[in-house]
Formats: C-alpha cells, structure tokens, sequence
C-alpha cells in the first residue's frame, strides 16, 4: 500500500538546476493563496459584471405592462383602468391613453397589448437567445487564440454600441434584433470573468472569489431601479444611461489594469508570459520568486503530438466530459428558466415595481455572502440541490399566498407573506445559480474550462429564453407560473446527484490530465477501503 500510495503522489520535478511546479504549486507556495495582488484583479475583472446585469434586467422596466391608462375620449365612457392591457381591447384607439405616456416603456409606445401581447416577450426571448449564440462563440474565443481578458474586452466594447443603438430603435423589430445584438455581446462578461478570477487563486478561495462576481452583478441589479426611476418617462433614456458605462470600464480600468490568466497563458505554450503574471502577483504580495523556478508544462510534446485534434474536438471524444456536460446542461437549463423567469415575474406579484425590484436585487446580496461561506466548507453537490428545493418550496408557498392581500399604497393590493416568500425563493435560486458556476468551473480542466462554462451558459440562457413567455402567460395567471418554476426547480437539484463532488480538489490543465489523476484518486479510494476492510477484520 505505501509503495503505491507514493506512486500516486505527485512531487516538484527539478530538471537540471531549475524547480518545475504547476501553477497550483506556484500559487500555494510562492504567490500566495489569495493575497492583495489577486483581490485587486478579482475586484477589476469582477466590476464588469455590473454591466452584464444592467443590459440584462433593464427590460424588467422598459419592457414593463404599464400600470394605469385614462379616457381621453368622449367615446371611451370616462372610465379608467389598472395595468391589465385586457380592459382597454375593447376600446377604439385614441379614445384612451397610458396614465404614464407613450415613451414610458415599449409596450406603451408601440401598443404591445391585447391580440400583440405576446410581442412584448419577444426581445427579452431573443436577448437569451442571443446569449446563448454568444457562449458557444466566446467560449471558443477565450480558450483560444484570444483568451480571457480580450474576450472580456471585445464583450464590454460590444455591448456599449449595441445598448445604445438599441436606444434608437423605430419599431418593435429592430428592437428585438438589437436586443438579440446586445445578449450576443454581453455573453463574454459572465463566461471569461467568472474564469479569469478564479484560475489566479488557491484551490481554497475558488469558491468564495467566485461569488464575488455575483456580488456585482447583484450591484448592477440594485442599480436598475435607481436609474429607471428618473427616467419612468423615457425607456430610451434608459438605455442611453447603461450603454456608456462598459465603454468607461473597458479603456480605464480593464486595459490597463487586469492581467490575462497564467493558466491560459501556460496552456498556449506562452510559459514566459504565464511565469511574469505570477511574478507580478508575487511582487504586490510581497513575496519573491526562486531564480531557477519555472512552470511545467501541462503535458509533453510526445502528448500534444498524439494529440494531433484540438480540446474541443478532444472533450466530444471523452466519454466522461460529455456525459457530465450533458448532467450540468439539462440542470443549467432549469436554472436559468427559474432564475431569470422570477425576477420577470415580479410584475405578476402586483406590487410597485420599483420597490418590487428592490427587494429582489437586496435578497442577492444575503445569498451571495450566505453561499461564500457555505462554499468554504460544504460540498458544492449539497449546497446547489438544497438550494434548489427551496426555491421548489417558496414556490408552491407563493400560490398558497397569491390571494391574501390587502390594498395598501407601497404593495398596491399584493400579499405581503407572498413577496416575502419570493424574496426568500429567489435568494435560494441566486445561491443556486451562483453556486452552479462555480460547479462548473471545477468540473472540467483549464484547456475546455470556458467552453464548459459556455455549454453551462447556453443552457441557462435556453431556459431563460422561454421563461418570458411563461411570464406573459403569468399576467393571466400567476399561479401557473409560480408552478412551473417550483417543479423545474425541484427537478434541477434531483439532477445534480449525477455530478461528482470538486470540493478541495485541484484545477487541472488537461482532459488527458485530469482523467488519469481522477483514475488514480479512484484507486487510491478503492485502496483505502480495502485496508480499512482487512483492519476490521
């Protein structure tokens, strides 16, 4: 057994006079685990996120079913009516008008009601579909030619112009194309930050950095209500607000200032480059690095020789990547429909929309922070189902709720147990959403590391594509939706149980590499419980 056992253990390898380590070994012994340097970087890269939940979520507001028309007719009866677009069908147009005008969202403007309602779910469709695009194409970008820092770059610059193009849009055409525009561009933010943050830190602060991205991307959502109600008159306006700042962030700060992956760098055989990040690293934590230090490589020329394809073509070929890819989809799906689907429908829960927002945007604070302590020292597998039964369970409470309320100013008749019931449901699905992530991350080496979070990307942005339609629907009956999102939830965690555990384990290079060390984890498992047996016996 310890002769085994030490062939199994992996040592520093001098060759000559110089000290090889893998980057892991670099970061742990000679960089620091997760000093000032890579906070600062995290911190950076992370501010992008921001961006990425603004030109997300904003159509929560100019998208919004406005919440009170008036007679401006003598033909109309001198009635007036709440923000049900069903009780102005029968209506002769230019007999009525929206309480707030026509600029004050699109469905207001282009009249996206009655036999059209289903429009108003169409850009926000398409923006997901449009993301969906985006991962597959910047997942190959940043685990290629150009890497984690310029796919974040490029995403930002686009997303700039395509925001406030869509400013300008004439019709309800273009502004569906240019929101398709907009979730293809966007969808590098969220795949190479999330990437680029964590491939610079110790296996232990993996989990915890990861969710500061989330953090800011609560931020970006806080934001939303604070800009949309001084514009409330003008959607556009809105839009011409959040395209300017990715721009700022992209020429001041990420330029500059934000350093490329030593795990990306290594893998292209720029080994130099990837050993002066981590000396950088080294320098602001105040730590020095051996003369004779340098990285090894992933894997030998003999390897990349046989290996002749390249790593996507190897990950379709590798039967355990492609069966835990399709585990993490199908639950990813799930996810996004449910994640996404209940920040739309606070419409449906026919309280003020601002304050609604609010009280949604806060409760990702809580879970953020809540699952950056649970991921220090819980099973990743744990804490994404039992997150995902909870939302499961807030649901079925929220149409238990859906009718028990009493008409007040700030509500504006909505039952206060169901918000906050969705409240709390939704900082269980942010929790699950922000720790799937990081799953992900785990789960697949450094060569397909953002393909896979791109695959994970797709599948989310899939599910939240159809979720506006439930959300329409939901107008008409808020229950259903609450349902549906229950049992997809509920659904998504039992899914999980296929995934294997990532826990403390290290982030691989290769597939090759990381299928032979998790063989030999396997045996070494296997080993251990043999000895136990013959001990008890």
């Amino acid at each position: 057994m310890d002769e085994e056992h030490q062939v199994l253990v992996k040592k520093p390898s001098p060759v000559g006079n110089k000290l090889q380590l893998t980057v892991d070994e670099v970061v742990e012994d000679y960089v620091g685990s997760f000093g000032f340097s890579q906070l600062l970087q995290v911190l950076l890269v992370s501010l992008a996120r921001i961006f990425d939940s603004q030109c997300t979520l904003v159509t929560i507001f100019t998208d919004a079913q406005p919440q009170s028309w008036r007679c401006i007719g003598p033909e109309c009866g001198g009635a007036g009516g709440g923000g049900n677009g069903a009780s102005v069908c029968g209506l002769k147009p230019g007999t009525w008008e929206w309480s707030g005008g026509n600029t004050s969202s699109t469905i207001a403007e282009w009249g996206l009601v009655c036999d059209r309602r289903f429009l108003a779910a169409l850009p926000t469709s398409v923006y997901f579909l449009g993301s969906l695009i985006g991962s597959a194409v910047f997942g190959r970008l940043a685990d290629g030619f150009l890497g984690r820092k310029r796919s974040v770059l490029l995403s930002c610059l686009l997303t700039s112009v395509t925001i406030y193009l869509t400013s300008l849009s004439p019709n309800i055409w273009i502004y569906a194309l240019l929101r398709f525009a907009t979730g293809f561009s966007r969808a590098g933010i969220g795949i190479s930050c999330l990437v680029l943050s964590t491939e610079a830190v110790g296996r232990k602060w993996r989990g915890q950095v990861g969710q500061y991205g989330f953090f800011f991307f609560a931020a970006g959502f806080l934001s939303i209500p604070v800009i949309a109600y001084p514009t409330r008159t003008s959607w556009r306006n809105l839009y011409k607000i959040i395209s300017f700042l990715p721009l700022v962030y992209s020429i001041f700060i990420l330029m500059p200032f934000v350093l490329e992956s030593p795990r990306w760098l290594l893998v292209r055989g720029r080994s130099e480059e990837a050993l002066d990040v981590l000396k950088k690293y080294a320098r602001i934590n105040g730590k020095e690095f051996p003369p004779n230090l340098s990285l090894l490589e992933p894997y030998s020329n003999e390897k990349m020789a046989e290996n002749s394809t390249s790593p996507i073509e190897r990950f379709w070929n590798t039967k355990w990547a492609v069966k835990r890819m399709a585990v993490v989809m199908l639950t990813g799906f799930g996810v996004g429909f449910v994640y996404y689907g209940i920040q739309l429908n606070v419409e449906n829960l026919n309280f003020n929309l601002y304050f609604t927002v609010a009280i949604n945007a806060m409760m990702e604070i809580p879970a953020v922070f809540i699952g950056s302590v649970l991921l220090s020292f819980t099973n990743r597998r744990m804490l994404f189902s039992v997150s995902s039964y909870l939302v499961g369970i807030s649901c079925i409470f929220c149409i238990i709720f859906s009718n028990t309320g009493k008409n007040n100013e700030i509500t504006k008749k909505g039952s206060l147990p169901q918000l906050m019931i969705e409240a709390f449901g939704f900082m269980a699905a942010s929790t699950a959403f922000d720790v799937l992530y990081i799953y992900c991350v785990e789960l697949f080496p450094t060569n397909v590391r953002n393909f896979a979070v791109s695959m994970l990307r797709q599948a989310l942005m899939l599910g939240a594509s159809i979720s506006p339609l439930l959300v329409v629907y939901g107008r008409l009956s808020p229950s259903l939706s609450f349902f549906v999102f229950g049992v997809l939830s509920v659904i998504s965690g039992l899914l999980s149980l296929w995934l294997p555990e990532t826990r403390n384990c290290p982030l691989y290079e290769t597939l090759e590499q990381q299928e032979e060390e998790e063989r030999l984890d396997c045996v070494c498992e296997e080993l251990g419980m043999e000895m136990g047996n013959k001990v008890q016996m």
